[in-house]
C-alpha cells in the first residue's frame, strides 16, 4: 500500500470551503482505500488529508480523473499553501486491508 499525510492551508476563512471542494472530489478513485479530510482544531485555516491507495501508481492515475481534476481547479483558489508531511507505508487497520 502506499500513503500519504499532507496539510493545506487554506485562505482565511475559506477552510469550511475547501473541505466541501476536496470531499466532492474523492469519489470513484480506482485503488483508493481512504481518503480522510480532517480539521486542524489547533488551526481555523488548516486542513489535513490521508490517504491510503493500494500502490504508488493508483495515487499517481487518480491526479487525471475528471472528478479529481475538477476538484483541483475549483480549489486552487482557496489555497494559502499546502505541504507534503509524510509519504508512508501503510500495513493495514481499521478498513483496509
Amino acid at each position: 500500500m502506499f500513503g500519504l499525510i499532507g496539510k493545506f492551508i487554506a485562505a482565511a476563512g475559506r477552510r469550511d470551503d475547501l473541505a466541501a471542494i476536496l470531499l466532492e472530489g474523492l469519489r470513484e478513485m480506482p485503488g483508493n482505500l481512504s481518503y480522510i479530510v480532517a480539521n486542524d482544531p489547533a488551526d481555523a485555516d488548516a486542513l489535513w488529508i490521508t490517504e491510503v491507495w493500494t500502490d504508488e501508481a493508483a495515487h499517481a492515475a487518480s491526479l487525471s480523473l475528471p472528478s479529481v481534476q475538477d476538484a483541483i481547479a475549483r480549489g486552487r483558489l482557496l489555497v494559502a499553501g499546502m505541504e507534503q508531511i509524510a509519504r508512508t507505508q501503510p500495513l493495514g487497520g481499521n478498513g483496509l486491508p
